[in-house]
C-alpha cells in the first residue's frame, strides 16, 4: 500500500520515487515493519559534549559534590599512607632501633648483693663487636642509702640545699645509645668509667636545683661525703628520660663508692632492620655459658604499625569522603531528572523521528557518566595536590598508591551512571505524542 500526497505526488518519506523527494529512509515500511534505528557512537559523544558545554556553570556546580568526595577520597588515602611512612619513620629512628635486654629475674629493692651477675660490666664492648650495633651502655639504680645530694653550701638558711636525687650509674656508651644532648660540659667516657674518676652528669633538672648552671670550673656536687666533679650537664635525651632528673655516674665509682654488684640493663641502639637479630644475639653475647637467664624486649614490627596507622586514618576519613560522594551521587542524579524535564519537547522529537528508547537511556546516562568522569579527574588532581601541599609543608615524602589516580576517575564514572540510572529510565519512559504535548 501506497500513501499518496494531497499535491499528487506520494508522501515523502515512504521509498516512492518521487522527482521532488527521491527515496528516503522510510520509519515504516508498507509491510508495517520498522526498520532498525541506530545511534552513532560519535553522534551520542557529540551529543554529550553539547548538553555538558551549554550550560558549564551547572555543569561545574553539579559536579561539585563529586569533586569534593573524590577529592576527599584521593587526599584521605594519599595523607593516610604518607602519614603512615612518616610515623614509621619516625618510630624506626627511636623505637624500632632500641633493644633492651635485662635479667630474666633480679633482686629486689636496692639489695644488689641479691642479684647474679647475668650482666657483665664490658657490656659495651661485647656488644660493639655485633654487626648492626650503633651504640650500648648500661644503665643501673644506685642505692646510696638514703643519702642527699647537695652542691657547695650557701649560708642561707631559710633556703634548702640538700635534695633526694635519685643516682643512676651509666657506662661510658650509654649516652650515646640514649642519643643524648649537653647543655654545657660533656659527658664521661670509656676512660673516666675504668679509672672510676670521681665524675658525675645532670640531668637539668637536678643541675637546677643543685644551682649548677656551667661547669667551667670543675664545680663539685656532694652526695651524702662523696665528692664528685660536675663535667657535663644535659640538655635532653630521646630515650630513658629518667636521665633528666637524675645525677648519673661512671659504673666502676658506683661499683667502688656504693656497692654496685652487677649493670641492671642494657641499652642498644640498633641500625634500622637490626633490632629482631641484635635481640637474638644480644643475650648470646653477653652471657654465652646461659643466654636464657637474659630476656631482649625488642620492638613490634614496623610493618604491623604502618598498617595500625593506615587502618585508624582511614576508617575515619574514608567515612567523610564517603558521605562527599553520596552528595554528590545526589547533586548529578537532581541536576540530570531536572534537564528530562527542560528537554521534554526534544525528547519527543527524538523519539517521533524513530530514536528508541534505548537510545535515549543511552543518552542521558553518558551524559551523567560524562559529569561524573569530569569530577573524578577535577577531584583527583585537588586529592593529589593537597597531599603534595600537605606533605611540602609538613616535610614529608608524599606517598600514593599508583593505582589510585587510575581508580578515582573510574569511581567518579561509577557515580555518574548510578547517579543518571533513574533520570534516564524516567527519559525512556516518555512517550512521543505526550512529551510533544506537554512542552506546548
Amino acid at each position: 500500500m501506497t500513501l499518496i500526497d494531497p499535491a499528487g505526488g506520494d508522501v515523502p518519506g515512504t521509498g516512492s520515487p518521487d522527482p521532488y523527494y527521491g527515496a528516503l529512509p522510510d520509519p515504516l515500511m508498507v509491510d508495517g515493519s520498522s526498520t532498525r534505528s541506530r545511534l552513532a557512537v560519535k553522534d551520542l559523544l557529540a551529543e554529550v559534549v553539547i548538553s555538558l558545554t551549554a550550560r558549564p556553570a551547572r555543569t561545574l556546580l553539579t559536579a561539585m559534590g563529586t569533586v569534593l568526595g573524590v577529592a576527599a577520597l584521593v587526599a584521605t588515602l594519599g595523607l593516610a599512607r604518607t602519614s603512615g611512612n612518616q610515623i614509621v619513620s619516625r618510630f624506626d629512628e627511636l623505637e624500632a632501633t632500641q633493644v633492651s635486654v635485662q635479667p630474666q629475674s633480679r633482686g629486689f629493692g636496692g639489695d644488689n648483693s641479691r642479684q647474679t651477675s647475668f650482666i657483665p660490666f664490658d657490656a659495651d664492648d661485647r656488644l660493639g663487636r655485633l654487626n648492626g650495633v650503633v651504640a650500648a651502655g648500661t644503665i643501673s639504680d644506685v642505692d646510696v642509702g638514703g643519702r642527699l645530694a647537695r652542691s657547695v653550701p650557701v649560708n642561707d638558711p631559710l633556703g634548702q640545699n640538700e635534695y633526694q636525687i635519685p643516682v643512676l650509674a651509666a657506662s661510658g656508651g650509654l649516652f650515646d645509645a640514649v642519643r643524648a644532648d649537653v647543655l654545657t660540659g660533656r659527658v664521661f667516657d670509656a676512660g673516666h668509667d675504668q679509672r672510676g674518676d670521681a665524675v658525675a652528669v645532670l640531668g637539668p633538672g637536678a643541675a637546677r636545683r643543685l644551682n649548677i648552671t656551667q661547669v667551667a670550673n670543675a664545680p663539685t656536687i656532694f652526695v651524702g661525703d662523696e665528692a664528685l666533679v660536675v663535667v657535663g650537664v644535659l640538655a635532653d635525651v630521646d630515650r630513658k628520660p629518667e636521665l633528666l632528673n637524675a645525677i648519673t655516674i661512671p659504673n666502676e665509682l658506683a661499683k667502688d663508692r656504693f656497692g654496685l654488684q652487677v649493670p641492671a640493663e642494657v641499652l642498644i641502639e640498633t641500625e634500622i632492620g637490626a633490632a629482631e637479630l641484635i635481640g637474638a644475639q644480644a643475650p648470646t653475647a653477653l652471657h654465652p655459658n646461659d643466654p636464657d637467664r637474659l630476656r631482649a624486649s625488642v620492638p613490634p614490627s614496623p610493618t604491623r604499625t604502618r598498617s595500625a596507622v593506615a587502618d585508624d586514618l582511614n576508617v575515619l576519613f574514608l567515612v567523610l569522603g564517603g558521605i562527599s560522594l553520596i552528595v554528590g551521587a545526589l547533586g548529578i542524579a537532581n541536576v540530570t531528572l531536572v534537564s528530562v524535564l527542560e528537554r521534554t519537547s526534544e525528547i519527543g522529537l527524538r523519539r517521533a523521528l524513530g530514536a528508541t528508547r534505548r537510545h535515549i537511556a543511552t543518552q542521558f546516562l553518558a551524559e551523567s557518566a560524562a559529569l561524573g568522569l569530569l569530577a573524578g579527574i577535577i577531584g583527583t588532581s585537588l586529592g593529589i595536590l593537597t597531599v603534595v601541599l600537605v606533605s611540602a609543608n609538613r616535610v614529608w615524602t608524599p606517598v600514593l598508591d599508583p593505582i589510585l589516580p587510575l581508580a578515582a576517575p573510574l569511581m567518579g564514572v561509577v557515580i555518574g551512571l548510578v547517579a543518571g540510572t533513574y533520570p534516564a529510565w524516567k527519559a525512556s519512559s516518555l512517550e512521543p505524542i505526550a512529551a510533544l504535548r506537554g512542552a506546548e
